[in-house]
This record gives structure tokens, sequence and C-alpha cells, in this order.
């Protein structure tokens, strides 16, 4: 990675898997931030982000291809990706949050890619907007039913502009 990403806090979901995943005391000393994500389902759905620890005025604009359809959503809470309920196949989510200790409403872009060995496989491009003024101080991760399951993993870095 370029020398202008640090990374700030990771988190690997230990044994039994978990509800969510909290990256939080994010410091305000960078531009942008960087989630990458690893993420295994309980069960298959999609997957959301909250921002400091609310997912009230969270909106969305997703794009999905499966290879044989295109599909759009949107809506709220802010949508950012989707995994199959599988202990050995894992969904790739890119989150990208710029200017985000900044005094306006905070836009970020999502890239997220998920699998099942089989037919079905889903590549995702989502815009969001959370209407806050608020610096983000921490992120949150969940599926809308069921755990992450162990192994996944979640990576937060800072970007400086140099």
């Amino acid at each position: 990675m370029p020398n202008t990403y640090t990374l700030i806090a990771s988190n690997t979901v230990g044994s039994g898997g978990v509800a969510s995943v909290s990256l939080s005391s994010i410091p305000a000393t960078y531009t942008d931030l960087v989630v990458k994500c690893s993420v295994s389902a309980a069960t298959s759905n999609g997957f959301f982000m909250s921002i400091n620890g609310s997912t009230a005025n969270l909106t969305y604009i997703l794009l999905e291809g499966d290879g044989a359809t295109a599909a759009s959503y949107n809506g709220s809470p802010s949508r950012i990706g989707y995994a199959f309920s599988s202990s050995t196949i894992f969904s790739n989510v890119e989150v990208y949050l710029p200017n985000y200790a900044g005094a306006n409403n905070k836009s970020f872009s999502t890239d997220a890619v998920s699998e099942q060995n089989s037919t079905t496989a889903y590549a995702d491009l989502t815009a969001s907007l959370w209407s806050q003024t608020a610096a983000i101080t921490s992120l949150g991760f969940s599926f809308s039913t069921g755990n992450i399951r162990e192994f996944s993993t979640f990576y937060l870095y800072g970007i400086k502009n140099s």
C-alpha cells in the first residue's frame, strides 16, 4: 500500500462469531478513511454499516450485478454489501470515506463482491450519505440477521493528503 496509508485498527472475529464489529476511537488526524473487510455470514443477507453508533440519517444507492442481471436499490440504513451463508466463503468489501472529520455531511462509497461457489455471485457499487456534520469517530458493521462468522477481518486505514 502507499506509504500514506496508516493502519488505525483491525479486528479478526474469534470463535463462535459476533453480532457486530466496531472500529472506534478514530482520530481526526487523517484526510480520509478506508475500511477493508473480508466477511462470512451465518445466514445469507445484507451487510450494513453504522456511523458513531447509529444508522440514523444514513441513505444509499446501490448498483448490483450477478453476471446475468443488473439491479439497483436504495434506502436506509446503508447497505454496503451482501454475503452468502458459508463457513468457508468470504465476501470482500472496501469502504472509502473522504473528509470524514470535516464539518459537512459525509458521503462515502463502497465496492463489494460476494460469491458462493455456484452460479450466483454479486458485484455491488454503493454511494452513501450520512447526513450529519459531526466527525466520524466509530464505524460499526453487522448483517441484517445472524452473526459475522469466525475469521472475518476488518482493517481501518487513515489516509493523509501528503
